[in-house]
């Protein structure tokens, strides 16, 4: 039975080396996004057959379905992992096209996520905003420019706490205590403010007027490829958050070919807002079950609640 632990800060050296050398394409798999999301989804490491695999579960009791967050990061299969483990597997989430067929081939059952695939886009189509499809995004941001003095600067260690100060004030005027999925993200967020200031993350901010009302932070996900990981502008600016989107893109990803700008959730705002920015391509993903006696069993992606990580209500 393979050792099976919380997945904790010390891991990071370890994990980040088996990315190197294994570079994932979906969004979930890099330490970072991991580590800061496991509040609100639990995540356990193990290394099997010279690969690490994650491992999630629906709740936080011990007796919840656990299932392999992803692809293994390294050599192994998903089926050789799962049987590795030593532990009851309900199933794969978060998984790609290429493993959820060979998965098809092993007559699991296996579903397309549409709400958890992955936009991406070309880094150059998000930092021009070129033709007649960007108009309005072009209008949004010429008149933030025309109405603000904008500045953007290059995120550093010293912005944190700037930008932890807005991320705040953000969560109090959209009222994150009262969504648990808002409220999740800040947990998050505070997390890679807190915890990861020493990472080698990709990001800037806009100030306005000397002040921070808008960042982005995001790391490489795989050569040529990066993925941003939280993106907010305080919604007083019209046009703050379409010029954040691009002056990142323009300054600070101008060495990646491509940005993976995550998921929608299946929120039909977010939907349609990732939509109107024209993605390059989809990052597709599958979850599968063992048997089709057991697709009914909640899949492990709801928020916990505000109160359990001292969120306050707003």
């Amino acid at each position: 039975m393979s050792h099976i632990r919380p997945l904790e800060l010390s891991d990071r050296p370890m994990v980040e080396d088996y990315l190197r050398r294994y570079p994932p394409e979906t969004s979930e798999l890099t330490f970072t996004n991991l580590f800061v999301w496991r509040h609100s989804r639990p995540v356990f490491i193990a290394e099997v057959e010279n690969s690490i695999v994650f491992i999630t579960k629906t709740g936080d009791n011990s007796d919840e379905a656990s299932f392999i967050l992803g692809q293994p990061i390294g050599e192994a299969s998903l089926l050789s992992v799962a049987n590795a483990l030593g532990i009851e597997v309900a199933g794969f989430v978060r998984i790609p096209e290429n493993t959820a067929g060979t998965l098809r081939e092993a007559n699991l059952r296996v579903d397309p996520d549409r709400d958890n695939s992955d936009y991406v886009y070309r880094v150059t189509d998000l930092a021009e905003l070129a033709g007649r499809r960007f108009h309005k995004k072009r209008n949004l941001i010429k008149q933030c420019l025309a109405a603000y003095a904008c500045e953007y600067e290059a995120f550093t260690p010293t912005l944190i706490a700037e930008c932890s100060d807005m991320q705040d004030r953000w969560c109090k005027a959209r009222q994150c205590g009262q969504d648990p999925g808002l409220c999740s993200e800040a947990v998050a967020i505070g997390n890679l403010f807190d915890y990861l200031e020493d990472r080698q993350l990709i990001g800037g901010a806009i100030r306005v007027d000397g002040h921070i009302q808008a960042y982005a932070v995001g790391e490489e996900l795989r050569p040529g490829t990066a993925v941003c990981h939280f993106e907010k502008a305080m919604p007083d600016f019209r046009g703050l958050a379409q010029l954040m989107n691009c002056w990142f893109a323009k300054y600070s990803l101008k060495d990646f070919e491509f940005e993976n700008r995550e998921q929608d959730l299946g929120i039909p705002g977010l939907r349609q807002a990732k939509k109107s920015y024209y993605p390059h391509h989809m990052v597709d993903k599958f979850n599968a079950w063992f048997s089709a006696a057991r697709s009914d069993i909640p899949l492990p992606v709801e928020p916990r609640e505000c109160a359990k990580h001292g969120v306050d209500e707003a």
